[in-house]
């Protein structure tokens, strides 16, 4: 089921982490202002994110929320992985499919050679098998697997880049306690 709904990334644009960039920029002044326990009030549609600031609003240090990011991108990078390797096994499964059509085709052939008229169509059917497997695996699944692995990639790489904006918050709590506590 992943692998059919994967097919709807396909004519997305590559992830780009700059919206939530800014976003995580709009908190922070939030956080200076009012605090952090402001943030939990926030609406954050991205769910990394939103795990993030939860983890810094509940006192989390700075090195636990850049792990609580590497952890959901390491989460997202194997369900991506699971996908890839779906369709991987399509275009490697297609041209095996094709050859065992072929095979039929030849099969029928051999048995209609008795009956000229039959031979033609069990020819067609050999050879349609092995050109639907190779255009089955070269024209669809692997183009879909190296634009899968590439949408993978960038949205890991983006989402990495959350890690320093949203650790920022959690130093901003301590030195708002320092300031008060002077």
């Amino acid at each position: 089921g992943r692998g059919l709904v994967a097919l709807k990334t396909l004519l997305r644009r590559p992830f780009d982490a700059a919206q939530l960039i800014a976003q995580a920029g709009s908190l922070e002044k939030i956080a200076r202002r009012h605090g952090l326990i402001a943030l939990d009030r926030s609406v954050i549609d991205d769910s990394d994110m939103a795990a993030a600031v939860a983890a810094a609003v509940d006192g989390a240090t700075p090195s636990e929320i850049e792990a609580v990011i590497r952890d959901r991108v390491a989460t997202r990078v194997e369900r991506h992985r699971a996908v890839i390797e779906l369709w991987s096994g399509v275009a490697e499964a297609a041209p095996a499919m094709g050859l065992i059509g072929t095979i039929l085709g030849l099969v029928r052939m051999f048995a209609a050679m008795d009956n000229p008229d039959r031979i033609g169509a069990a020819m067609a059917v050999a050879l349609l098998a092995t050109l639907y497997g190779a255009l089955l695996a070269n024209l669809v699944a692997m183009p879909i697997v190296a634009r899968l692995k590439r949408l993978a990639r960038v949205e890991a790489t983006e989402r990495l880049r959350l890690a320093a904006p949203l650790a920022r918050l959690a130093t901003l709590e301590r030195a708002r306690k320092r300031e008060i506590a002077a």
